[in-house]
């Protein structure tokens, strides 16, 4: 059984399993085509799955494709991240606006962000590995980045001191000049 809460922008979906477990561990179903397309109310495909590993404080993104936008689910399966998506569709009433969620290992929630969304997320524990699957090939082509401490989204990082960021990141676009979808 999957429970799915819209976040402020309600095509961000926060979804939780059933999770069993007794003193020899847990299992949940970490993924059921029918009951995901049902939950976003289309037939999504993914066609990549990705994993990365992180330390504390390195913070990736603000990532997005402006062609073979990609839509993601997202969870960690060690440690814990602070995961945020942004509206990057002009037409969209939340254009411009970010939602965030603590992600982790022990809380098994996974985050559903759709194509026209920017995404990141900074690592708040020693290490953390990160797994998403993607509606799109990566295009690093198409590949656009906004920087993480952009004055006009004004995330709210839970950032202790200065993040550990990639030169890509580190030299992302304000999101005032960034391309967005139409």
């Amino acid at each position: 059984m999957l429970k799915s809460t819209p976040l402020a922008i309600p095509e961000v979906l926060l979804l939780e399993s059933r999770v069993f477990g007794d003193e020899r561990g847990f299992f949940f179903e970490s993924f059921n085509q029918r009951e995901f397309d049902a939950t976003v109310g289309k037939k999504v495909t993914f066609v990549q799955s990705n994993h990365s590993r992180s330390t504390h404080n390195v913070l990736r993104g603000l990532h997005y494709q402006i062609r073979q936008a990609q839509g993601k689910l997202v969870r960690v399966v060690a440690g814990e991240v602070f995961d945020v998506a942004v509206d990057l569709r002009r037409a969209s009433p939340t254009f411009g606006r970010w939602v965030g969620e603590v992600l982790s290992a022990e809380n098994k929630k996974q985050l559903w962000i759709p194509p026209g969304f920017a995404h990141g997320f900074l690592v708040l524990s020693a290490s953390a590995e990160f797994l998403y699957n993607t509606t799109d090939y990566w295009a690093p082509e198409f590949e656009r980045c906004i920087v993480w401490n952009d004055p006009t989204l004004s995330i709210a990082w839970p950032v202790t001191g200065e993040p550990v960021l990639s030169e890509k990141d580190a030299r992302g676009a304000k999101f005032a000049a960034a391309e967005v979808y139409d």
